[in-house]
């Protein structure tokens, strides 16, 4: 059995423990225990979240254990030299250590991500290279693999994270069936972005909100300012401008992020050639979507695919 112990401190953030379900819903998938799963923290007891929240904790100890996953605080804190010995002891020990959200900040602070690539919740990247420039930082990732080393994003990244820790164990049929009984998606690759072009724009009313999503649906039509003013129920001219007011940018500027994060998506997937790609997002040819990455991403659409295969082969 594989003993997993979920790092806990003063302040951690206590939506990270939801990987807690992920195992224990792999043991049930098998009906046998392929994990023992126990929250850890320096000296046990209770340990206060930062949402006040208290949780009960074992002390880590000199315990060794299968897997070390770190959990996060919402706003980064120096460390205990206990917990980071800890840690340095776990990286040799251990067969996996692992990093929730912002605990990346935790294991670079013990050496652990020195020459490593990683990555962190999206807000707290560049904090976290500026502090660590030893790091390979990879901001845009959901989670990344680097060895034994394992960091995730922030919030429920770490639910990718796990679901990746358990097909890796047990495969991807019970990692799979995992993620339909949590509702999630099974499961978003490590190499796919954190960010939304959708959350970006957050657009403040309904009719706004409601022409963005048609245009994300209907991504392989013309989509011109009137048809998302038909959608919206404005005026093209009311459109434009209430448009522009709310995103920060002009809709034409808008739909061609949203078809430039579809084809990102199928590129990462990598089964579909590029000019099938360019046509399933709407951009007609390929030179039209080459212009189009060059403009949003700063690198052509074969960048991002090659990308995507060195993660997948990594």
């Amino acid at each position: 059995m594989r003993r997993i112990a979920i790092v806990v401190f003063p302040g951690f953030q206590v939506l990270d423990l939801v990987v807690v379900s992920v195992f224990e819903l792999a043991n049930q998938q098998l009906a046998r225990p392929a994990y023992e799963v126990g929250v850890v923290s320096e000296h046990g007891g209770a340990v206060l979240s930062s949402s006040g929240v208290r949780v009960e904790s074992a002390p880590f100890g000199r315990a060794r254990f299968d897997t070390v996953m770190v959990t996060g605080a919402m706003t980064p804190e120096p460390s205990s030299p206990g917990l980071l010995a800890f840690l340095q002891r776990a990286l040799a020990s251990s067969r996996r250590l692992a990093s929730i959200c912002t605990g990346a900040f935790i294991l670079a602070e013990a050496g652990v991500l020195d020459g490593r690539r990683a990555t962190t919740h999206w807000h707290f990247a560049q904090a976290l290279q500026r502090a660590h420039p030893a790091i390979h930082l990879e901001p845009d990732r959901i989670f990344v693999n680097d060895g034994s080393v394992w960091t995730s994003a922030g919030m429920t990244a770490c639910i990718d994270l796990s679901l990746a820790l358990v097909e890796e164990d047990l495969g991807v049929e019970v990692a799979r069936a995992v993620a339909r009984k949590m509702v999630v998606y099974h499961r978003r690759t490590g190499g796919q972005s954190q960010f939304s072009a959708l959350l970006d724009m957050a657009p403040a009313s309904d009719r706004i909100q409601t022409a963005l999503a048609y245009a994300k649906k209907n991504l392989r039509q013309r989509l011109s300012v009137d048809d998302l003013a038909a959608a919206a129920n404005l005026s093209p001219r009311q459109f434009s401008r209430a448009f522009t007011s709310e995103t920060g940018q002009s809709p034409a500027r808008a739909v061609e992020k949203l078809r430039v994060e579809a084809a990102r998506e199928l590129l990462e997937e990598g089964r579909h050639p590029i000019e099938s790609v360019a046509a399933m997002a709407g951009f007609g040819d390929p030179e039209r979507m080459r212009r189009a990455f060059l403009r949003t991403m700063g690198q052509p659409p074969q960048a991002v695919r090659r990308t995507a295969r060195q993660h997948a082969a990594a």
